[in-house]
This record gives C-alpha cells, structure tokens and sequence, in this order.
C-alpha cells in the first residue's frame, strides 16, 4: 500500500491527490466549527481588503482567517470558542507568551504617567544597559519594528563607510526592507546576477542596484560579494529563519567576521528571530562581535518596540556623520520611537519575562517537539528532517537539513504545508503560516507540545499509511 501510495509523488513523498483529497476533508471541517468566524469575516471584507487588517493573514491554511477573541499565556481562543496551544506567537511577536503579567502591569503604571513625550525615561536607560548586557555592544537606539532598525542601520553604515552597497544573504528576512528583497537570478545562478525576489512588490529600485547577494554557508561567495570595496554592511540573521531554519557550518559566521573586517564591511546581526537561541541569541550564544545588531518585536512582550546597538567605535563614526542641526531630517527616527510606553513595556519584558530562566525552560520544550516530530517522522518513513535553534525548530520536506535557502525553497510544498498547519489546527494547534516553526514561550508546557505531536503523528499517518 504504501508503494501505491508513493507512485508518482512530488519529493516529499506524499502522492499530491491525496494531499488534495485530506485538504478538502480538513477545510469542510474548519468550516463547520467556525460559523462566527466565518460571519466576522464576510463583515471584515466589506471594509478591509481581502477581509483581514493585513494583507499576509489570508496566508491561515483554512478558507478564511481565524478570528480571535483573546490570546493568554501560550493559548489562543476564535470567535466560535475553541481553543488553540499558540505556537506561531505573532511570529515571535509574542514570544513572551501573550499579556505577561509583568509586562501588563508595567504598562498599566506607564498609562497613568504618560504615554509619549518625545523625552527619554529612566526605563530607556536600563533597557539599553540590558541589550548591551546581552549582546556586548555599548551604544542603542530605539525604534518601533525591526524593519526600521534595519533601514536605520544600512542607512548609517552607508553614512559612516561612503560606500552605495549593501549585502544580504539568499532568502534572508529583514522585514520590509527594500533592499533585501532580492536573490540570484534562478534562471542563471552561476552570473550571480542580483534579481528582484519573487513577490517583491513595486520595488523602489531595482535591487541588482543596491544590493550584492550570497547564499548562506558560503565564504567564497561573500568574498567575491565584498572584494572589491563596495559594500557598506552586510545584514544576516545569524541563522536563516523566516525561509524556515537554517543553521550555520562549523566556522561560518567566524568566517563572514573575518572577511567583513577585512573588507571593511559593517556587519550586522538581526538577531529578531533568532532570539530564541537564548538570552543574547545567537550573537550571545556563540560570542560573536557583530558591529551592529538589530532586535525587534519580542523585546516589548506584546507592545510595539525594537532597538540597534553599535560598537563604540561605529557610534564614534556616526557622531562625526551625524550634524546636531541634521538629526531629526536625515532619514532615521520616528515620533514614537524609544517612547516611554515601550520603554516600560521592554524593561518588564527583558528584566522578568524573557530571562535567563525562561530560556532554560523554553529550550527543552523545543527539543521535546522536535523529539516528538522526529519519531513520526521515522515511524511513518517519511523522507523528511527537523532543524531546532533554542527554542524554536521546524520540519523540512526534505530528508537533510537544508545548507542555504535556495535548496529549502527547492524542497517547498505549499498545498502540503497548507494541509499540515490545517490538520493541526483542526485539533487545536496554531503553527506559524508562512513555514514548519514552532515557537515557544515561558508559558508553553508539556502538554502543549505534546498536543501538536499528537496531532501531527496522525497528519503523517493519513498520509504514508
């Protein structure tokens, strides 16, 4: 049966019909228990496009998005009342678990003091002697989105260094960015020409422009990127994330430090995802020396904030770029940015949520959900992997783990994806949409990963039965 099964199947090993017949089965399902949410967002598309606030939430594997009515600790409840152990977490938005108390509490108390001022706080101050506790570097800034953290710092490195490029890695995430949206040519991979990636909408400038493009785990690569003297900084995730995991060589990222020194190429960390490797990330964990770092979203616990640090010799730099009468129009800022309320929001978050002590919980949690996956796996002979960082691990339809993000987009399947996060949603699990990753908080339990095992041990056994 299972030969039968597996006759003219995509790569994953999963015959597509029969991916197409469960898909329709489970979307029926969601249906059928979800009639409010189905009525909120018939209502929602008669005044947002595509029914949703933003457009990447029709990406929800079901036939319309869930619609939430409150979301505590590490579990979510829709519209029609069920309830979900939430392992997307706002896609690490909420990877201190939703509303933790002490963050509740600190904004309560900000409320009642004032929300913005454009003044600096007491809280700013210890939230910068944090980071730099974390990460090594003694000089930040606050912003509101990692995005803009992002764009800050390619802009100063641009300023400070006096060259036009910057340089990303293959299918990194960087928020929205402009000029990271871009990979090689796949038509031509070997000219390493720099072309718009797919999706890329309405680009400002062509990205062949702006930008220099390597795959990760590639030091010749980045060598030729960087060779001849034209690139400002190269902004990495110390491990790729968002295209699903995808973890260092020995020696890599000691390597892309030698060369961009060398070059003269500021290199900056968005350890924003890769948080979850620990307290300082992937930057902490390993004890590298980035020249910048950028970390967003799960430092406030929930409220909109992000910060970038700086070496004290690259904060010397921007001084002298940087004229006082030009600081408030030269491109870098934000009225909200480093307000008071997410100063208090990410002091509560860093000093009594996201601690060293969560970590060491957290992170056996993970290796507890990428145990349980890999048994599946290996009961039902499916010819996938699983890849952890900290607290955070995904499965691959591929029967390796993936060495840059070009050989994981080549083993992607959205229809089965889609029917995968559906069929664990459907038995009360919420993964992250855009990929295989689960997520988890201080308040994620046992019993909360072992419900996606559960769940996901079925899924495989439906489909290599």
């Amino acid at each position: 049966m299972t030969t039968t099964r597996r006759a003219a199947t995509s790569p994953t090993g999963v015959a597509p019909e029969l991916v197409r017949r469960l898909l329709e089965t489970e979307l029926a399902t969601f249906a059928e228990r979800h009639p409010r949410t189905r009525a909120l967002h018939e209502r929602a598309r008669g005044s947002l496009l595509d029914g949703v606030p933003m457009n990447w939430m029709v990406k929800w594997a079901g036939p319309f998005p869930l619609f939430l009515e409150s979301a505590a600790g590490a579990h979510a409840t829709c519209a029609d009342g069920h309830d979900y152990v939430d392992l997307c977490l706002g896609d690490t938005g909420a990877m201190a678990g939703h509303g933790p108390p002490p963050v509740i509490a600190a904004v309560e108390r900000q409320l009642r003091r004032g929300i913005t001022t454009m003044l600096p706080t007491e809280d700013a101050a210890w939230v910068g002697e944090e980071l730099t506790r974390r990460f090594g570097l003694p000089a930040w800034q606050f912003t509101l989105t990692a995005t803009d953290a992002n764009r800050f710092s390619l802009r100063l490195a641009r300023a400070i260094t006096g060259r036009p490029m910057v340089a990303v890695h293959e299918h990194c995430y960087h928020g929205s960015v402009d000029e990271t949206f871009a990979v090689l040519d796949p038509a031509d991979r070997e000219r390493r020409r720099v072309v718009a990636r797919r999706g890329n909408l309405g680009p400002a400038v062509d990205p062949g422009v702006t930008t220099r493009v390597v795959p990760y785990n590639d030091l010749a690569a980045l060598e030729r990127a960087l060779s001849d003297g034209q690139v400002a900084a190269l902004l990495i995730e110390p491990a790729l994330t968002n295209v699903g995991i995808v973890l260092p060589d020995a020696g890599y990222l000691e390597g892309v430090r030698e060369i961009t020194r060398r070059h003269g190429t500021i290199l900056i960390h968005d350890e924003t995802h890769t948080i979850c490797a620990g307290p300082g990330g992937v930057t902490g964990a390993m004890n590298l020396a980035p020249d910048m770092l950028v970390i967003g979203k799960t430092i406030g616990g929930g409220i909109p904030v992000a910060a970038y640090g700086m070496r004290a010799e690259v904060a010397e730099r921007i001084r002298a770029a940087v004229p006082y009468e030009d600081a408030d129009v030269g491109g870098i800022g934000g009225t909200l940015a480093g307000y008071a309320l997410s100063m208090a929001a990410a002091r509560a978050a860093l000093g009594e949520v996201l601690t060293a002590g969560a970590f060491e919980r957290m992170i056996p949690l993970a290796a507890r959900w990428e145990r349980g996956v890999n048994e599946a796996i290996e009961r039902h002979g499916a010819p996938w992997s699983v890849t952890r960082l900290g607290a955070r691990a995904e499965y691959h339809f591929m029967p390796g783990r993936p060495r840059d993000g070009a050989d994981q987009v080549a083993h992607a399947d959205a229809e089965l994806e889609r029917l995968l996060h559906l069929w664990v949603m459907n038995r009360g699990v919420l993964m992250t949409p855009f990929h295989n990753m689960a997520l988890m908080s201080p308040a994620t339990t046992e019993k909360d990963v072992d419900r996606h095992t559960e769940a996901f041990d079925r899924a495989l056994e439906a489909l290599f039965a």
